[in-house]
């Protein structure tokens, strides 16, 4: 279960990646958010953005309507 899902579905690179940085912070430390996404650069932009940022890729989400998601963990 996450804290926070984000759909960006209909979005293009950067939008899905320039939306997580904004709402990271609104999960707490340990949070979980969802991120819905269609666009096919969101599947190497997530955990990249993860890794540059410090915060964990928890590995791929149940999809939303064959839209896939992406989990990530606040970790500071």
């Amino acid at each position: 279960m996450s804290d926070l899902v984000l759909d960006c579905r209909g979005m293009r690179c950067p939008l899905p990646i320039i939306e997580l940085a904004k709402r990271i912070s609104d999960v707490p430390v340990d949070g979980l958010i969802r991120v819905i996404a269609d666009d096919p650069a969101a599947a190497t932009d997530v955990p990249a953005w993860c890794r540059m940022r410090r915060h964990e890729y928890a590995g791929p989400g149940e999809p939303e309507e064959s839209s896939p998601s992406y989990l990530v963990r606040r970790t500071h």
